[in-house]
């Protein structure tokens, strides 16, 4: 049972209802493995480890980092280094007007001067640089004040696809950048494949874009009710929204 976090199994507010709590409880008490999948760094998953009590494992960053809820620690990593870094950022800034950059560390995120941070990062605290360029990163972010998301994933696509993976997962002109080859979908593949888990085993629950390689590779996709037009076109089934207990509605049928 795979499930993003954001927009899906999280309510709009960032919390994980009692009902889903519960929902996720009988998944592993069944024998089933649980397994959080999500844009979010591992800094941003420890509440929710809390309050599904330290259950599963999350595949954070897109797909980047391997965070154990159990211990809280992260167990594998997939970084972009350093000299893809420093060339994906040249031709973005040199095609692309008006970009910013912030980086995700395996701990810790900094930011360019002029990035509008958003999220939990508006208050964390994080780090200004000089140079978002200085040591290899889980995921690069591109900020960009007046374009969509959907346009930028093009353009940027277009400029560094042959270099790295771009995604977005934001309502704004956000786009998450990860080592190539790296998705949602390659972690997730590769850790049920350690578990003799084929495809056809998995149910997955996605909400944005970067849920996509995800819903696809997964033998039973779900959209909630409120995901982007895109991943509604693509996947299996669609169950509520995020703040109607969507992905626990449909785990309470499973486990009943």
């Amino acid at each position: 049972m795979a499930t993003d976090l954001d927009g899906t199994a999280l309510r709009t507010d960032g919390t994980v209802s009692p009902r889903t709590v519960m929902a996720f409880g009988k998944v592993e008490e069944s024998g089933a493995a649980l397994v959080f999948v999500t844009g979010r760094p591992p800094r941003w998953v420890g509440g929710v480890a809390a309050a599904v009590r330290h259950r599963g494992v999350a595949i954070c960053a897109n797909g980047a980092l391997i965070y154990d809820l159990h211990t809280e620690q992260i167990v594998e990593s997939h970084l972009i280094t350093v000299d893809v870094l420093e060339e994906v950022v040249a031709q973005l800034r040199a095609n692309v007007s008006d970009l910013v950059f912030s980086v995700e560390y395996e701990s810790g995120f900094a930011h360019e001067s002029d990035f509008l941070l958003g999220g939990l990062d508006r208050d964390a605290g994080t780090v200004r640089v000089d140079s978002v360029t200085a040591r290899p990163c889980a995921k690069l972010l591109a900020l960009h004040p007046g374009m969509s998301a959907d346009d930028l994933h093009v353009t940027v696509h277009e400029l560094v696809g042959h270099l790295v993976t771009a995604t977005h997962s934001s309502r704004r002109g956000l786009i998450e950048m990860s080592a190539q080859g790296v998705t949602k979908a390659t972690a997730l593949a590769e850790f049920a494949g350690r578990l003799e888990i084929k495809p056809s085993q998995v149910i997955a629950f996605g909400d944005m874009p970067n849920d996509l390689p995800m819903l696809s590779w997964a033998g039973t996709s779900y959209a909630v009710a409120n995901a982007h037009p895109d991943v509604l076109a693509a996947v299996d089934h669609v169950t509520a929204s995020n703040d109607d207990d969507g992905v626990a509605q449909v785990i309470e049928r499973i486990y009943r």
